[in-house]
């Protein structure tokens, strides 16, 4: 019951934050980075795993803390680069309306979109490349946290990325309304051409 309470207290909240999802088309962008960049988080782990698989000697401390540190740098690296540019976008646009509107609209919804939803995108945009790499990283920590819990952590770690950039193919699918497997099998083909590079370049 008070569940159902909380909510009904938000629901002025949540219908304020929906309204400048939409007039700010901020949906569609968040989409697109969560795609994008959970994309490329991804790939950049299945890359590192690769280059730490081909080397006979390593230690799994020293993998997981080189994941880690590229997984925070991308999500830094995410957060920062989508906020000042749809920041500054944001703003051109709410310039712009207020151009052609000849009025001043930064108290209206319009100025809040502007001011509010560059925050939104850009931590999506961080978090999903974090977030995507955590979930690679999990065998790797399971293993480290107790031992012989997994026999081959990197080799599960790989795993779980293909699979993971299978799942993502058969999300940007969906969305381009395409045959949802063979686009998940498209995104498995990138994976596995980026595999066979390191290990070509591991022989050189």
């Amino acid at each position: 019951m008070s569940m159902i309470l909380w909510i009904h207290q938000r629901r002025p909240m949540l219908n304020r934050f929906q309204l400048l999802f939409r007039i700010s088309r901020s949906h569609l962008i968040t989409r697109r980075y969560f795609v994008v960049n959970g994309f490329d988080g991804a790939l950049t782990m299945l890359g590192l795993l690769m280059g730490f698989y081909v080397n006979n000697d390593l230690v799994l401390k020293m993998v997981i803390s080189a994941c880690m540190g590229t997984a925070v740098a991308l999500a830094v690296s995410g957060v920062s680069s989508a906020y000042i540019s749809e920041s500054a976008e944001k703003k051109q646009e709410l310039k712009e309306l207020e151009d052609a509107m000849v009025s001043d609209l930064q108290h209206s919804a319009h100025g809040q979109a502007a001011r509010f939803m560059p925050f939104i995108v850009a931590v999506i945009n961080g978090m999903a490349p974090l977030v995507f790499a955590l979930i690679i990283m999990t065998p790797l920590g399971l293993a480290q946290w107790q031992p012989g819990l997994i026999t081959y952590p990197i080799e599960t770690a790989v795993a779980v990325a293909f699979i993971l950039i299978f799942f993502l193919g058969v999300f940007i699918g969906n969305i381009s309304n395409s045959f949802w497997l063979w686009a998940g099998f498209r995104a498995l083909l990138i994976a596995l051409i980026t595999s066979s590079l390191i290990f070509a370049i591991s022989f050189v």
